[in-house]
């Protein structure tokens, strides 16, 4: 059976494209969105008390099979996971990326100018069109960025690992892959998407990812299960954790310790990305 995480279907109704690949009785016809806010919460049911899924991030694709309450029930395009978006957090999909937030948090401002009214703070990896420039900032849909915040979409980062470290000291969230908080898988998916690499959003389809390995080294992923770490070097680990509530490096033999004592079990895998 599809993985119903990252299938489009839901109460007897299905994405066109997935006829005669997953039973329905009505097969839609989908209609693409964009994130027009600084980022949206996810949610497994239609209402803002709902379980915390994944998050979309400005300028994100979503794909809409049905609009129910002011709720969006669709796919979001980067990372495929499905559940329900506030219907106001999208609009009409417009030009095509052009840069992306490459600090780990950027202002956005209503003019050209670092005195004038923010239009929000966006997330590293939030997605950028360029419409102008003035100075150093660039006019996109979402204001005007300082130039050196941003990165052509095009350029990636080098190091994985470094930019997990700009999040350290984030706090925990469930569901979350923002700069204002994010959760195991969210910190590994962040890290990866920086660096130009395509990435699942949960650990156990991260796990997937790679080769197992016996020894890990700098860049390595742990598994446990329904958890993700990073290994910093051959000793330490970077991981957002509800331990710490926050993203914190410590020792793996402390993290697996403590994961072992609180009833989390051993490791369950080593892989090199």
């Amino acid at each position: 059976m599809p993985d119903p995480r990252l299938t489009l279907a839901r109460d007897g109704i299905a994405a066109r494209s997935l006829d005669g690949i997953v039973p329905a009785a009505r097969y839609i016809d989908t209609s693409m969105r964009q994130t027009v806010v600084p980022s949206a919460a996810l949610r497994r049911a239609p209402s803002p008390d709902a379980e915390q899924l994944d998050q979309v991030l400005f300028g994100e694709l979503f794909e809409v099979l049905d609009e129910v309450d002011g709720w969006a029930f669709g796919q979001a395009k980067r990372d495929g996971y499905v559940g329900y978006v506030e219907a106001s957090a999208l609009g009409e999909v417009s030009a095509a990326p052009t840069h992306r937030v490459q600090a780990l948090r950027s202002y956005g401002f209503s003019a050209p100018s670092i005195k004038a009214k923010p239009t929000g703070l966006y997330s590293m990896n939030a997605m950028i069109a360029a419409e102008g420039q003035e100075g150093r900032f660039i006019k996109t849909a979402g204001g005007w960025f300082v130039a050196e915040h941003l990165a052509g979409i095009d350029q990636a980062e080098t190091d994985y690992v470094a930019v997990a470290e700009q999040f350290v000291g984030t706090p925990y969230l469930w569901g979350g892959r923002e700069s204002l908080g994010l959760d195991c898988s969210g910190l590994v998916q962040q890290a990866f998407y920086a660096s130009g690499r395509t990435c699942p959003r949960d650990s156990d389809q991260q796990a997937g990812m790679g080769e197992a390995i016996e020894t890990p080294a700098r860049g390595d992923l742990v598994f446990w299960r329904g958890h993700v770490a990073m290994m910093l070097n051959q000793a330490d680990i970077i991981h957002a954790n509800s331990w710490h509530m926050a993203v914190a490096i410590e020792p793996l033999a402390e993290a697996i310790a403590r994961i072992s004592r609180l009833g989390g079990g051993e490791p369950t895998a080593f892989r090199r990305p």
